[in-house]
């Protein structure tokens, strides 16, 4: 059913219509999104009021309008951060100008850098969108671009090691990689005048160290029952844990699956793994049996077409996140009463099933899409008759 708004007055008027349906295309329900056209009206109703055009309109007046209406005493409408979407849209269909540049003084090295981890180094977004935060984050311990030219070998050290006492070990190491990836390009394009990736301490190994035993079948049971597939959220929770338990995928492969993926036809599935590289995978039948109850009857229909298979089960609809896979396998572990884990007890779980199915090793390492046979190793359980059967004998031996 179509609700009906009052055009506001003022500016945004022409704009209020296109604005519902974006909305309402977003999933929001009524209620919302009727708070969000009050929202709209009443920016529209003070842009009249203060005589601001369309051309003037950005974070500053945002900021002004919400100045405004804290000094009349008001509770709402108060935080300039709530006006992201409104903002967004506008931009969108060009309504108002795009927000100006920043002025930092690291802009356009940055975008430099960009530039080089895509052409260069031909990185995946996700990969560069991380390697730009680590850059931009070292950057703004310092005061302009001339300071790096007087970067020495004991800063990076100083960076890392204050890095190190806030950071997990797994976020240390995407910061230790990622300072790596910007001091080799800063020593390449004549920024630096000497190398400093070497200056970057290493983090100790923790591949040593013991993982938690893979599940067993019944407790992979029991984690999948725990999804409720008589509602869309369930549906989908169940066919991403179902690929991370018989694949092994990663939770950035679920997060980046598309419906062009999905090859069914040939029951083949299209892996977007770590590197920008792409393998293709066979599709089990419940894998696929998973993701067609998903696609049918509980993946959202946003207005705005998505190819991403996963999508929030909240409005609004965008298409879900590392983190959100991450938080999936977190709240269905607990909800199982198996203890809180992630993703990769999933992945390791799926390689050390494949093991004992008889699988060869180089078979798994195959599947789980590992470049390096001893990587496999530490996903599972090997004795040393299956590693030296990988082995050659030595040339010119009695072997």
């Amino acid at each position: 059913m179509k609700h009906q708004f009052l055009t506001p007055p003022g500016p945004l008027g022409p704009f209020a219509e296109g604005y519902r349906v974006h909305l309402e295309g977003l999933g929001y329900c009524f209620g919302v999104v009727q708070q969000r056209m009050t929202q709209f009206s009443q920016l529209s109703r003070w842009l009249e009021t203060n005589d601001v055009g369309l051309a003037q309109l950005d974070e500053a007046q945002i900021a002004r309008f919400c100045a405004a209406r804290l000094d009349r005493g008001r509770k709402t409408l108060t935080k300039p951060a709530r006006f992201g979407l409104p903002l967004s849209f506008l931009r969108s269909v060009s309504a108002i100008p795009p927000p100006a540049p920043s002025g930092e003084p690291f802009d356009v090295l940055l975008e430099d850098y960009a530039r080089y981890l895509v052409e260069e180094r031909g990185l995946s977004a996700k990969t560069v969108e991380m390697h730009l935060g680590t850059a931009r984050r070292f950057c703004s311990t310092m005061g302009s671009t001339a300071d790096l030219d007087a970067l020495s070998a004991a800063s990076v050290i100083s960076y890392v090691l204050g890095a190190g006492e806030a950071l997990r070990h797994g976020a240390l190491g995407h910061v230790v990689g990622g300072l790596r990836a910007f001091l080799r390009y800063l020593y390449l394009a004549g920024i630096t005048g000497s190398d400093l990736v070497p200056a970057v301490p290493k983090l100790a190994s923790r591949r040593s160290a013991p993982q938690a035993p893979a599940l067993g079948d019944a407790e992979v049971a029991r984690l999948l029952a725990r999804c409720d597939r008589r509602r869309g959220q369930g549906r989908r929770d169940y066919a991403m844990l179902i690929l991370m338990a018989r694949l092994g995928l990663r939770a950035g492969e679920v997060a980046a699956l598309e419906l062009d993926d999905i090859d069914w036809h040939h029951g083949e599935i299209l892996i977007r793994g770590k590197g920008n590289r792409h393998e293709r995978l066979p599709l089990p039948e419940e894998v696929g049996a998973a993701l067609a109850a998903y696609l049918c009857r509980g993946r959202p229909s946003p207005a705005e077409d998505s190819r991403v298979v996963f999508l929030r089960a909240r409005a609004p609809w965008r298409p879900l996140r590392l983190t959100g896979v991450q938080a999936v396998v977190n709240r269905a572990s607990l909800k199982a009463g198996l203890g809180r884990f992630g993703p990769r007890r999933l992945r390791h779980t799926a390689a050390s099933r494949m093991r004992r199915a008889g699988l060869s090793l180089t078979t798994v390492a195959q599947v789980m899409r590992h470049h390096d046979i001893r990587v496999t190793t530490l996903y599972v359980d090997v004795d040393a008759g299956a590693v030296a059967s990988l082995a050659r004998p030595w040339p010119g031996s009695l072997a």
